[in-house]
């Protein structure tokens, strides 16, 4: 077992970065981290290689993907399959993302699945 301390809590992007990512925990089959944007910030993700789960542990956006958009708030969860186009805008609260890949996030090479 092993505690995973800070994931999904709000932090402050660096001066003059539109949102921060970080990674906290790491295994093959796995990666946790969080990943913050500050009001007005812009997410500038492109679609990744691997299956991602958020969690909103705080603020409000709205999520638009190839599938379909939604107003998100603390507590939703969204389940996005590799490769799709999504990103968060309209973020009208700090918002605060538990995000888990599975594999972990960078393990899959080559063209999107």
């Amino acid at each position: 077992m092993q505690i995973i301390k800070g994931a999904g809590e709000w932090a402050q992007p660096v001066a003059g970065a539109a949102n921060d990512w970080v990674e906290q925990h790491k295994v093959p089959d796995l990666s946790v981290g969080t990943y913050c944007i500050p009001v007005g910030g812009v997410d500038d993700q492109s679609p990744h290689t691997e299956d991602e789960i958020y969690v909103v542990t705080a603020g409000r956006a709205r999520v638009v993907a190839a599938s379909g958009e939604a107003e998100v708030g603390p507590g939703a969860v969204i389940f996005v399959p590799a490769g799709e186009e999504h990103r968060f805008v309209d973020i009208t609260e700090d918002l605060a993302l538990l995000v888990v890949f599975g594999p972990a996030y960078g393990s899959r090479t080559g063209s999107l699945a």
